[in-house]
């Protein structure tokens, strides 16, 4: 994460720095040498967001957030001569990522914690922090574009490269936000990001993505809703067929998603999937593929931002997780918070708690939680 100033330090920041309490140390990213290029006054921060020692050594040899993004941001910002901090966010961190995280899977909902971490933590916590203390911008290394439309509102463009566009994680930041926010890396595919950052001599050029939840290394989530949640989580409870027919016991319903296949203990000698969790009764569902199509979903917890709304019935593109293509539908208001996506051809495994993305061309409209389909 990038803080842009107007000038070079200012001196609220040497106050910052030595505020009881306030744990700051180093920063950096290939974002900023695009940045100084531009012109701009670039401070290098890194969000300090693992809980204990024992989970930063755990995400050291690959995690986004652990030891080793330090020490690389460190070096980076070394090497282009800009300060860099490290700031802590622990606390909201696990108030708004990690709680609403199990918080979900008790619900028998899938989350999307990335979502919940830009929104809550990298932008609201971070930006606000940020502003206070002099920025006039935060800049990322999101593959995504951030522009002014001729409405005056702000927007989430995609990248040049649909293979890492990354707009479906960003539908939930405010104007406020998005007036604050840059994001130049958009303009390049990774292979480019790749060769700038060899051609001026960072090391991190040809580091590995990382790939799992941050704050989960191992990917069992499973075990980590039950470290955290102890009693509160469901027990062991029965898989039933559409038709409400017993047809066995699964482990407890944090252990799936809709659309499910593998890993679920039982078989029948042909391709039964999860179709739908139901935590009243301590169900999980098990159909066929067909029976995880549908043509509607409902979601709430909206967030517009190409549209300042939806008041007639529109159609737009939508995504419903980060890997879907998108799919045509009509979007209409059916209610306070929550909007109707009626789709022109049936989508796949719609899952509660997941976002559902709106597009109007390579512009986010705006989106929403998914409630149900």
């Amino acid at each position: 994460m990038i803080l842009i100033t107007k000038n070079k330090e200012p001196k609220e920041w040497t106050e910052y720095r030595n505020t009881p309490g306030v744990d700051y140390q180093a920063i950096p990213e290939l974002v900023q040498s695009l940045l100084k290029e531009q012109g701009y006054d670039v401070i290098g921060v890194t969000m300090q967001i693992w809980q204990d020692e024992e989970q930063a050594l755990k995400e050291e040899h690959g995690g986004c957030c652990g030891l080793s993004a330090v020490d690389d941001a460190r070096r980076v910002a070394d090497r282009l001569e800009i300060p860099y901090y490290v700031m802590n966010f622990k606390r909201e961190f696990k108030k708004n990522v990690m709680d609403y995280f199990t918080a979900e899977y008790l619900k028998g909902r899938t989350p999307n914690p990335c979502i919940a971490c830009n929104r809550y933590v990298k932008w609201e916590s971070l930006l606000q922090r940020s502003l206070e203390i002099g920025a006039d911008y935060i800049a990322t290394g999101h593959y995504a574009r951030v522009e002014q439309l001729s409405n005056g509102r702000y927007a989430i463009r995609n990248s040049v490269t649909a293979a890492k566009d990354q707009t479906y994680a960003l539908f939930n930041l405010t104007q406020k936000q998005l007036s604050h926010t840059l994001m130049p890396v958009g303009d390049y595919t990774k292979d480019e990001i790749r060769a700038i950052a060899e051609d001026i001599g960072l090391m991190v050029a040809h580091k590995k993505d990382s790939q799992e939840i941050c704050f989960i290394p191992d990917n069992d989530y499973a075990g980590f809703i039950d470290r955290e949640c102890g009693e509160m989580v469901p027990p062991p409870g029965n898989f039933v067929s559409v038709d409400g027919e017993i047809l066995g016991r699964h482990k407890g319903i944090t252990h799936y998603t809709i659309g499910q296949r593998k890993g679920l203990g039982i078989a029948f000698g042909y391709p039964v999937f999860v179709t739908e969790i139901r935590p009243e009764t301590n169900e999980v569902v098990l159909g066929s593929d067909k029976d995880v199509y549908t043509n509607r979903l409902y979601a709430n917890q909206l967030n517009f931002m190409a549209l300042s709304d939806i008041e007639e019935p529109v159609r737009l593109k939508a995504k419903i997780r980060y890997s879907h293509a998108g799919s045509c539908c009509t979007v209409r208001r059916t209610g306070a918070d929550e909007i109707c996506c009626e789709f022109e051809e049936p989508v796949r495994a719609v899952t509660p708690g997941q976002a559902v993305v709106l597009y109007d061309g390579d512009y986010v409209a705006g989106g929403g939680v998914i409630t149900h389909a």
